[in-house]
Protein backbone atom coordinates (compact mmCIF):
# COMPACT_ATOMS: atom_id res chain seq x y z
CA UNK A 1 0.00 0.00 0.00
CA UNK A 2 1.30 3.30 -0.96
CA UNK A 3 1.95 5.59 2.32
CA UNK A 4 -0.31 7.60 3.54
CA UNK A 5 -3.37 5.89 1.35
CA UNK A 6 -5.71 5.76 4.18
CA UNK A 7 -6.87 8.44 6.32
CA UNK A 8 -8.83 9.00 10.19
CA UNK A 9 -11.47 11.74 10.03
CA UNK A 10 -12.46 13.20 12.92
CA UNK A 11 -15.71 15.43 13.51
CA UNK A 12 -17.92 15.92 15.91
CA UNK A 13 -22.00 16.29 16.51
CA UNK A 14 -24.22 18.01 18.61
CA UNK A 15 -25.30 15.48 21.76
CA UNK A 16 -28.49 15.40 20.60
CA UNK A 17 -27.74 15.00 17.01
CA UNK A 18 -28.57 11.51 15.07
CA UNK A 19 -25.06 10.46 14.75
CA UNK A 20 -25.99 6.74 13.73
CA UNK A 21 -27.88 8.50 10.75
CA UNK A 22 -25.21 10.76 10.10
CA UNK A 23 -22.60 7.45 9.76
CA UNK A 24 -24.32 5.18 8.00
CA UNK A 25 -24.80 7.39 5.03
CA UNK A 26 -21.21 8.23 4.67
CA UNK A 27 -20.95 4.47 4.77
CA UNK A 28 -24.07 3.45 2.29
CA UNK A 29 -22.49 6.15 -0.14
CA UNK A 30 -18.89 4.28 0.31
CA UNK A 31 -17.37 7.56 1.25
CA UNK A 32 -16.30 5.49 4.78
CA UNK A 33 -15.58 2.12 5.54
CA UNK A 34 -16.27 2.51 8.92
CA UNK A 35 -17.52 5.22 11.08
CA UNK A 36 -17.20 5.02 15.23
CA UNK A 37 -19.65 6.66 17.44
CA UNK A 38 -17.89 7.64 20.57
CA UNK A 39 -19.83 7.99 23.45
CA UNK A 40 -21.26 11.62 24.61
CA UNK A 41 -18.63 14.38 25.79
CA UNK A 42 -18.25 17.76 26.69
CA UNK A 43 -17.11 20.00 24.95
CA UNK A 44 -14.88 23.82 25.69
CA UNK A 45 -14.45 25.80 22.75
CA UNK A 46 -13.84 29.44 21.95
CA UNK A 47 -16.56 30.53 19.77
CA UNK A 48 -17.68 33.78 18.50
CA UNK A 49 -15.72 35.50 20.95
CA UNK A 50 -16.70 33.75 24.31
CA UNK A 51 -15.72 30.46 26.08
CA UNK A 52 -19.10 28.45 24.80
CA UNK A 53 -19.63 24.53 26.34
CA UNK A 54 -21.73 21.81 24.79
CA UNK A 55 -22.62 18.32 24.95
CA UNK A 56 -21.25 16.31 21.66
CA UNK A 57 -19.94 12.99 20.25
CA UNK A 58 -16.58 12.43 18.35
CA UNK A 59 -16.70 10.67 15.20
CA UNK A 60 -13.71 8.44 14.02
CA UNK A 61 -14.59 7.82 9.93
CA UNK A 62 -11.86 5.64 8.56
CA UNK A 63 -11.48 5.99 4.51
CA UNK A 64 -9.13 6.29 1.61
CA UNK A 65 -6.96 9.67 0.87
CA UNK A 66 -8.71 9.66 -2.18
CA UNK A 67 -12.38 9.77 -0.86
CA UNK A 68 -11.78 12.59 1.55
CA UNK A 69 -12.36 15.58 -1.10
CA UNK A 70 -15.72 13.86 -1.47
CA UNK A 71 -16.45 12.90 2.06
CA UNK A 72 -15.52 16.61 3.02
CA UNK A 73 -18.28 17.48 0.51
CA UNK A 74 -20.89 15.12 2.43
CA UNK A 75 -19.99 16.12 5.77
CA UNK A 76 -20.58 19.77 4.85
CA UNK A 77 -23.73 18.81 3.46
CA UNK A 78 -25.67 16.87 5.89
CA UNK A 79 -23.53 18.53 9.13
CA UNK A 80 -25.80 21.13 11.34
CA UNK A 81 -22.25 23.47 12.35
CA UNK A 82 -21.78 26.18 10.40
CA UNK A 83 -18.04 25.44 10.67
CA UNK A 84 -18.19 21.47 11.49
CA UNK A 85 -14.58 19.84 12.46
CA UNK A 86 -12.54 18.01 9.87
CA UNK A 87 -9.64 16.76 10.49
CA UNK A 88 -7.76 14.55 8.68
CA UNK A 89 -4.79 12.44 9.92
CA UNK A 90 -2.56 9.67 8.13
CA UNK A 91 -3.45 6.29 9.13
CA UNK A 92 1.04 5.81 8.68
CA UNK A 93 1.07 1.60 8.96
CA UNK A 94 -1.63 -1.20 10.37
CA UNK A 95 -3.49 -4.86 9.47
CA UNK A 96 -2.69 -5.45 5.48
CA UNK A 97 -5.81 -7.11 5.62
CA UNK A 98 -7.74 -4.67 7.55
CA UNK A 99 -6.29 -1.91 4.85
CA UNK A 100 -7.19 -4.00 2.04
CA UNK A 101 -10.66 -4.20 3.78
CA UNK A 102 -10.81 -0.16 3.73
CA UNK A 103 -9.64 -0.01 0.43
CA UNK A 104 -12.53 -2.20 -0.95
CA UNK A 105 -15.25 -0.85 1.20
CA UNK A 106 -14.63 3.08 -0.70
CA UNK A 107 -14.50 1.28 -3.72
CA UNK A 108 -16.94 2.76 -5.86
CA UNK A 109 -18.30 1.49 -9.38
Amino acid sequence: MAEFEFVLVLTTLPGDADAASFARTLVEDRLAACVNLLPLMESVFRWEGRIDRDTERQLFIKTARGRVDSLWERVRALHPYDVPEFVVLPIVDGNASYLKWLAESTVTS
